[in-house]
């Protein structure tokens, strides 16, 4: 399914015809809401008429927002320039894509506007097994480099709004999407991207262009299990004094020791505390 708007869906059959649908009764009563890149079983409609969607094939993956499915890669992108990088943002969205089983990529846009905010922010994720580019989406500086690694896939960019996500497809893929400028009031970009859209691309594997947004709430599990998301910790686990070991504020915890060493960013560490301290709070909402 390449797109759905207003409660009809359109999907690309063999031969690269999309048609346009409406879900069957039996889907609204199951309560199964399709998403943009589900695969799925439709009945074509008669010359100007609507067919129907009749099923939703099981999904690899999914992530919820932005609400795709059954994806390779999500790039997730932020600014080097204005808007103000939201990492604490890139972090949720890697943690999104870890557990979903989605191979996670970094993109670092306008480094030509900052080169050494385009490094440092590269530098605080040199542990978190992420492929990392640092480009340029108007002056095509690293651009190829990211294309390449995305051919063939079904690639889901995110990240927040006026980090220059539909001028960096329109670079990798020579689409024609409309972009906006950053406000330079508020520091935010417009929402240039309103339905979230599967688009196939030169080479092969197809591209989904998805809103940007300036809230993501990480899914709720246990707190101790956030760790298992950050794999700058990996080397780290078992050797702490307590086990199971939060990283917080145990004594004698080795992850904590391996920040103070440098080895672990601090600024990734102290993101990672802002969210564990989240985690307990919505845990202990829910479960007391």
């Amino acid at each position: 399914m390449t797109r759905g708007v207003g409660g009809f869906y359109y999907a690309l059959d063999a031969d690269g015809n999309t048609h346009e649908l409406r879900a069957q009764a039996k889907l609204r009563r199951a309560r199964v809401t399709p998403m943009v890149g589900d695969r799925v079983e439709f009945e074509p409609g008669a010359s100007g008429e609507d067919g129907w969607l009749k099923a939703v094939l099981p999904r690899e993956n999914a992530l919820h927002r932005p609400p795709v499915a059954n994806i390779d890669a999500v790039v997730i992108v932020v600014a080097a320039a204005a808007p103000s990088p939201d990492l604490l943002m890139a972090d949720r969205l890697l943690i999104a894509a870890r557990r979903g089983g989605i191979a996670p990529i970094l993109v670092v846009n306008k480094r030509d506007l900052n080169p050494d905010a385009a490094e440092e922010i590269l530098h605080q994720y040199r542990g978190a097994e992420v492929t990392p580019f640092a480009v340029s989406a108007r002056s095509g500086e690293g651009v190829d480099m990211l294309r390449e690694a995305l051919v063939g896939r079904v690639h889901a960019l995110a990240g927040q709004s006026g980090a220059g996500k539909s001028t960096l497809l329109n670079a990798l893929h020579g689409f024609s999407l409309e972009t906006g400028d950053v406000s330079r009031r508020i520091e935010r970009g417009r929402h240039t991207t309103r339905h979230v859209s599967l688009i196939p691309v030169p080479g092969g594997g197809m591209a989904l262009d998805t809103p940007g947004f300036s809230l993501f709430e990480t899914e709720l599990l246990d707190p101790v299990l956030l760790k298992d998301s950050y794999p700058e910790f990996a080397p780290h686990e078992g050797k702490c004094f307590f086990s199971p070991c939060y990283h917080d504020s145990e004594p004698r915890c080795a992850a904590r020791r391996a920040v103070d060493e440098g080895e672990i960013d601090k600024n990734r560490y102290g993101r990672y505390r802002a969210l564990l301290e989240e985690m307990k709070l919505r845990w202990r909402d829910r479960y007391g």
